[in-house]
């Protein structure tokens, strides 16, 4: 089986731990135009009363420009790797096995299915290991 394999830019901001931060963050985004395919929002447990949203992609002048006004910047020290399928059985292990053969190390894993394709978005240590995991994941069969 083969995949879409992609470096994907990651944008990262600071929230407020209330009611309403993210909705309005994402809010922003959208009248800026932006078409999100991956959000992901948690508490900061060492920093009580905030919290921290990551975004993908952010395509475009002003998208950019409406993502630096909320305080986002582009994750330089996040470097995700997006790939895409057909679901089946077993599939993040088979990748994540061989990601872990190849001596990668993930710093963060997310996943969802969605009918019969998933995507998974890997974060690695660095950009040579990103560019490693694009190489070997994309030669799959």
């Amino acid at each position: 089986m083969s995949y879409l394999v992609e470096r994907e830019e990651v944008w990262v901001a600071s929230l407020e731990d209330k009611p309403g931060a993210l909705a309005n963050v994402l809010a922003a985004l959208a009248e800026a135009g932006a078409d999100l395919d991956f959000i992901v929002a948690r508490r900061a447990p060492d920093k009580p009363g905030t919290g921290v949203v990551f975004v993908t992609p952010l395509r475009g002048d002003r998208e950019i420009e409406a993502a630096g006004e909320l305080g986002f910047t582009a994750g330089n020290r996040l470097h995700s790797v997006r790939i895409q399928g057909r679901n089946e059985r077993g599939v993040a292990a088979k990748l994540t096995r061989r990601l872990a053969d190849a001596g990668l190390n993930l710093r963060g894993f997310s996943g969802a299915a969605l009918g019969t394709q998933f995507v998974l978005h890997v974060a690695f240590d660095s950009a040579d290991d990103a560019e490693r995991a694009v190489t070997l994941l994309r030669a799959l069969p």
